[in-house]
């Protein structure tokens, strides 16, 4: 019979309810109390929650969609994951709401023993320019730079900004992403910036880095690759790139001649670093986002719900 048919007892549901839940009472004290078993009072605690007479929600606080960051968090086992609460979907408006959300994530994460590293994405780009506070903490540059007409700043800019803000160091080198050969890329791994930045990726123990879809507009390194590079990863199973380590649909790298071409951070020293922190703000790229969570390669995330229900429906 429901407890509205039942007057006695809806009043003793609520008495113990109020009790437990606003009074901050055990339900050994109240079983006490009350003249009450402790089983008795589990019981009608159990009651209280399936009749609706007690609604435990969990609402979001602030810009931060707390119940579904913790579903994304479970889902993947992250160490952590934001979602924005933001009705914004056009990147232009979405960015910077996620960019300021990382930031304040880093800021609260990141202590005076930490090494930070950055690579280039607009999405760092984003959280670089609403960082306010930082320990005065090392910056490296983890990605070479891609010269390209429609972008206002480079990995060296983002490390340069950064390490501004926080006081410490920045170390970084003047190289392309991509160069035309592996013979030329060795060379330039040689040079003493370069080598001085590349020595330092063992130390970096937090990171944020972008995670692009292995397709035309979704990848800066894709749109920077010629046609036939990309059709040979294609075949090998490409589907996203993260800080230039190309991974296939489970996150396994792929090895390539591209691979070798690209100045910047491998696969196992990215696996290395202890956090690891994706902002990502495209549904069409969430495949390459579960790729990047699933291959090791990202433990962080900050994104939106689309994102998230999305990734939460993949796993």
């Amino acid at each position: 019979m429901p407890l509205a048919k039942k007057p006695a007892r809806l009043v003793l549901t609520a008495s113990v309810a109020r009790r437990y839940y606003l009074d901050g009472k055990s339900q050994v004290d109240i079983a006490d109390e009350l003249g009450l078993s402790r089983f008795q009072v589990a019981r009608l605690l159990e009651a209280a929650r399936a009749s609706g007479l007690v609604r435990i929600e969990i609402p979001s606080v602030g810009a931060i969609d707390v119940d579904l960051s913790g579903r994304l968090q479970d889902a993947y086992g992250l160490r952590h994951a934001i979602v924005v609460d933001t009705p914004h979907v056009n990147p232009a408006s979405l960015l910077p709401e996620l960019g300021e959300a990382a930031a304040e994530l880093l800021s609260e994460i990141t202590t005076a023993d930490d090494v930070l590293g950055l690579a280039w994405s607009r999405a760092v780009s984003a959280m670089t320019n609403a960082l306010t506070t930082l320990p005065a903490i090392p910056v490296v540059q983890l990605t070479g730079a891609l010269a390209r007409l429609d972008l206002a700043d480079t990995s060296v800019d983002l490390v340069r900004q950064a390490a501004r803000k926080s006081g410490g160091p920045a170390h970084f080198f003047y190289a392309p992403t991509i160069v035309p050969d592996a013979r030329t890329a060795r060379a330039l791994r040689q040079q003493p910036e370069v080598a001085r930045a590349f020595s330092l990726f063992s130390t970096v123990t937090k990171a944020v880095v972008g995670v692009g879809l292995w397709a035309a507009t979704e990848s800066t390194v894709y749109d920077a690759t010629d046609e036939k590079a990309r059709a040979a990863l294609e075949r090998h199973g490409v589907c996203a790139e993260v800080s230039g380590v190309l991974v296939d649909t489970e996150g396994r790298p792929v090895d390539s001649e591209l691979s070798r071409r690209i100045i910047g951070i491998g696969a196992t020293e990215l696996r290395g670093i202890p956090e690891v922190i994706a902002i990502a703000y495209n549904t069409g790229r969430t495949p390459a986002v579960r790729a990047a969570i699933l291959g090791g390669l990202v433990n962080g995330i900050v994104t939106h719900p689309p994102v998230a229900r999305k990734l939460i429906a993949q796993r």
